[in-house]
């Protein structure tokens, strides 16, 4: 037989088999369950449906609207749902085998129970070749569920079976795992700050560059290979309790020296310390400071003057740099996966006699960035990794994208007609 193709519905259409399966739950005359199995809903909403039993088997629900809805008992197998807003959702006991959530946003689901194994769906063609179902996935979206990206902070993923799933670059706060199968899952760089995952079968588990602070695990069960780089309670180099006055001395003695041209007072200089869950920077003065390497996970840089400053090889994943002014900023090498940089302005910054100092992000990590709204012209973003990163509405205009990672990124219609450009 030929391929099988996803049947397109318009949301008229998809809102009268929900209204439907909804009297079908109810035992109500006229109620039908839903079979969706092989439709594209991407984009579209089922936000707050009761879609417990539904059949999704091979659909499409990229980017679709499923705030606070029930999936229970869910039959999800193989669903592409990448980039959907799954927030509030209830998925107890779902079939999500070889499903796609790359990029998803799971923050506050009920995951408890869920089967989370590898999975594949194919299609016979007229010549009896099997074909992959969802043919324009990429390979980092195919076998396990792919979580990469995804927000599950409190999420109940309890007695899950997620064996070789991939939760690279999640959000795990506070998720519950506690005797979840884990096998061979990939959590590199993933957020599991205060997660429980006792009792679970860790083998094969892959916790590099993870954030553990707080996890409930058994670490003697994981290799030492697989959690290189991962943080935990202990300092990475030198704390805050290592700094030569506090912070607010620092940061007035850093104003000094700007204000007088360096002739008195002193730089900020935090470069190789680590200061998680130290303090906001929020509106701080910050220009030219100095941050080479140092452990800045997920502080907060909001609407701060960034100007020149120098944070090369700084891990600056989640942070927050929200309207932040980061003209001339050295941020080459540094780690800010998942962090917000919205209407961030990263334009050159003048100096004397006519001169300008771009903002360097080459061959920074920057997946999951938000970038939306801001100003990037002129940026350096060469060799950058800037996969599934949202780009809509920011100026790319004379940006360098030279052998940058875009895979997956959001792009509005005159970034990518910029992009195309020889």
């Amino acid at each position: 037989m030929d391929d099988k193709k996803l049947t397109r519905i318009t949301q008229p259409e998809l809102d009268a088999i929900l209204q439907k399966h909804e009297s079908y739950l109810v035992g109500r005359v006229g109620g039908v369950k839903a079979n969706l199995a092989y439709h594209d809903l991407s984009n579209m909403s089922l936000a707050k449906k009761n879609l417990s039993d539904a059949d999704f088997t091979g659909a499409s629900l990229v980017e679709a609207d499923l705030r606070g809805a029930k999936l229970d008992r869910a039959i999800l197998f193989c669903t592409d749902m990448r980039k959907a807003n799954l927030h509030g959702a209830s998925l107890i006991r779902a079939d999500l085998r070889g499903a796609a959530l790359r990029g998803a946003n799971l923050v506050g689901t009920n995951m408890s129970g869920v089967d989370l194994r590898e999975g594949a769906l194919a299609n016979a063609s007229s010549g009896g070749e099997l074909k992959a179902a969802h043919k324009d996935l990429t390979v980092a979206d195919k076998g396990g569920a792919n979580l990469s990206g995804a927000n599950l902070s409190d999420s109940k993923l309890a007695g899950a079976v997620a064996v070789g799933s991939n939760f690279s670059d999640a959000t795990l706060k506070s998720t519950k795992f506690n005797t979840a199968s884990l096998k061979g899952a990939n959590f590199s760089g993933a957020n599991l700050e205060g997660a429980d995952l006792s009792d679970c079968d860790l083998e094969g588990i892959n916790l590099r560059d993870a954030v553990l602070t707080n996890t409930a695990i058994n670490l003697s069960e994981v290799a030492a290979e697989n959690k290189v780089g991962a943080l935990t309670h202990e300092s990475v180099g030198l704390s805050i309790k290592d700094l030569p006055a506090p912070i607010e001395e620092l940061l007035k003695l850093h104003a000094t020296w700007l204000d007088s041209n360096g002739q008195q007072g002193k730089p900020f200089d935090i470069s190789k310390y680590d200061l998680r869950n130290g303090p906001r920077f929020n509106r701080a003065r910050l220009t030219m400071m100095r941050g080479a390497s140092a452990t800045l996970y997920g502080l907060n840089f909001s609407e701060a003057q960034m100007q020149a400053a120098d944070l090369h090889d700084a891990d600056l994943r989640h942070a927050n740099f929200q309207s932040a002014d980061m003209r001339g900023i050295m941020l080459n090498g540094a780690r800010l996966n998942n962090a917000n940089l919205q209407g961030v302005d990263l334009r050159p910054l003048m100096l004397a006699q006519g001169r300008a100092l771009s903002a360097n992000l080459s061959g920074a990590a920057l997946r999951y960035v938000n970038f939306s709204g801001a100003n990037l012209q002129k940026a350096n973003f060469r060799k950058a990794d800037l996969s599934d990163a949202d780009l809509r509405d920011a100026d790319i205009t004379g940006a360098d994208f030279t052998d940058a990672n875009l895979e997956g990124a959001q792009l509005d219609d005159k970034q990518k007609a910029l992009l195309k450009k020889p």
